[in-house]
């Protein structure tokens, strides 16, 4: 694997970098596919439709046969396995980023407890990218790790979209927001999004509780990294750190998202306290979130049908 690698990127110039990036990708999902006994079928479903997904909207777009770099074998190989996302990609948006689909495979592999060797093996994986201007959606540069502070707790994973400000990386956003992320967390980002200020009738910013950890490490170096300061206004999270990304953008949205999916208690513990939250509050800005994402749509030339796609199971 690592010899191809370096034979594309001998050939690489900036415009090809998404593509370089999507083969790789698309191809250790495939060897990580065959690695677990676990079906992962949906995972590669998915990530498949959310490449081609951004290879229609990428500037300048890349063709399905484009992105496999012409190999028009392993492309009906696909196809023929996978037959939904070559048919909806022109139609449909992914409900979150490739990276996130690329998480999950390792973890199937590795084990959900294997926090190291999950940690380790997309460490690895993300030195075999390209990091460019043109290609952000598909780097990760941040994973986060949430846990409840008990002997053997389920550690819940989440890496960053590591795009902020591109339109490609606000779709992806307000679509997670729209259909993926839990509500608490999702109400928090569309706190501040997509404005980046904080709206004047609705606040969804939440407190994580007493003895539960959420932390994020940086993919280069694997070092601790704060929490920048959105996310200390968003989870109230304590930081020295003086960044602040793009709402949504971060490795924590995802990883709490996902703690609150499977720990109810916790979830019903960092209930937002405002006034302002409430359920019809949070569907009138949910419902303005998804204009924004049909605008945004609309400036990428995407005719959406209105469905966010969800992988087949065989």
């Amino acid at each position: 694997m690592a010899a191809e690698v370096g034979r594309r990127e001998e050939r690489l110039n900036p415009g090809e970098i998404f593509r370089n990036n999507a083969f790789i990708i698309i191809t250790e999902m495939l060897e990580l596919q065959n690695q677990t006994e676990k079906d992962t079928t949906m995972l590669v479903d998915e990530i498949l439709h959310s490449i081609l997904f951004l290879g229609k909207i990428h500037d300048p777009p890349f063709s399905p046969l484009a992105i496999f770099d012409d190999d028009e074998e392993m492309l009906n190989v696909l196809k023929g396995d996978y037959p939904r996302p070559f048919a909806l990609y022109s139609s449909q948006i992914p409900r979150r980023s490739p990276f996130s689909c690329v998480l999950d495979m390792m973890v199937h592999v590795s084990g959900q407890d294997n926090e190291e060797g999950i940690k380790n093996r997309l460490q690895e994986f993300t030195n075999q990218l390209k990091k460019g201007a043109n290609s952000q959606l598909l780097f990760c540069s941040t994973m986060c790790v949430s846990h409840i502070n008990e002997p053997n707790s389920v550690r819940y994973y989440g890496v960053s979209m590591s795009n902020a400000g591109r339109k490609s990386g606000r779709i992806l956003v307000n679509a997670a927001c729209c259909s993926a992320w839990d509500d608490y967390v999702a109400g928090a980002v569309m706190t501040f999004y997509p404005k980046r200020a904080k709206r004047p009738n609705f606040d969804g910013t939440i407190r994580l509780p007493e003895g539960v950890t959420c932390q994020a490490f940086g993919l280069s170096d694997g070092r601790e990294k704060p929490p920048c300061r959105s996310c200390a206004t968003l989870f109230g999270f304590q930081t020295t750190a003086t960044e602040s990304w793009a709402n949504g953008n971060c490795a924590e949205v995802e990883s709490l998202s996902n703690l609150f999916k499977n720990e109810n208690h916790i979830k019903e513990q960092a209930r937002p306290l405002s006034e302002t939250w409430t359920e019809g509050a949070r569907q009138t800005v949910k419902e303005e979130v998804l204009r924004d994402l049909k605008n945004l749509l609309k400036a990428v030339k995407f005719e959406w049908e209105n469905n966010f796609y969800t992988p087949q199971i065989n």
